[in-house]
């Protein structure tokens, strides 16, 4: 089945193919299916965020939709960067986002470096039913971006002692933020089925 991504970010499409190809879904971007809008995240949570993208995807297409909305939420920093993960402080890309985060991070010790990342999903079925769920993976801000793969702030999120852009993508679909959100998702879906 045809399954639309609210989203253009190859990293996140990357893993969606991942998680949802070997389920039997044909997974397209939002670009790939035709569609070039950017729906504006005025949300002020992940879940409203999702839902808004999700629906405004859904309206044009009358396709299955899956959109997320993500990101870092860091203790010391009061829960920061939350919704704002993609466009905090102003910066326009990865690497002064990381820099962002580790200067306010600068004089915080190890042991309050604790954060974690949320992914909730908003799913759309064909039929215009909808489901939403949430998933979270915890870890630590690093000191310095470590690893070559992954996206955003994987380089500085610590879990088990290494960074997200150290590890694989077979361990890091079995245990991120969107693989938690993604398990809870088949979950609600097969027991719909059954």
């Amino acid at each position: 089945m045809r399954l639309i991504i609210a989203s253009n970010n190859k990293g996140k499409i990357r893993e969606y193919k991942q998680l949802l190809e070997p389920l039997g879904y044909d997974i397209v971007s939002q670009r790939e299916a035709g569609i070039n809008i950017e729906v504006e995240e005025t949300g002020t949570t992940f879940a409203e965020n999702s839902a808004l993208k999700a629906r405004a995807i859904f309206e044009i297409t009358k396709n299955a939709v899956l959109a997320d909305d993500s990101g870092l939420e860091i203790d010391a920093l009061n829960g920061e960067p939350g919704v704002y993960s993609a466009r905090y402080g102003g910066c326009t890309n990865d690497a002064e986002r990381v820099a962002l985060v580790l200067d306010k991070m600068k004089d915080v010790p190890d042991e309050k470096r604790t954060a974690h990342f949320v992914c909730t999903i908003h799913f759309i079925a064909q039929n215009g039913s909808e489901i939403a769920v949430e998933g979270r993976v915890y870890g630590k801000i690093g000191y310095e971006p470590e690893g070559e793969n992954g996206f955003g702030y994987d380089p500085i999120f610590m879990y088990e002692g290494k960074s997200f852009a150290q590890i694989g993508a077979k361990e890091k679909n079995a245990v991120s933020h969107r693989a938690n959100a993604l398990k809870a998702l088949i979950q609600k879906l097969t027991s719909q089925e059954g």
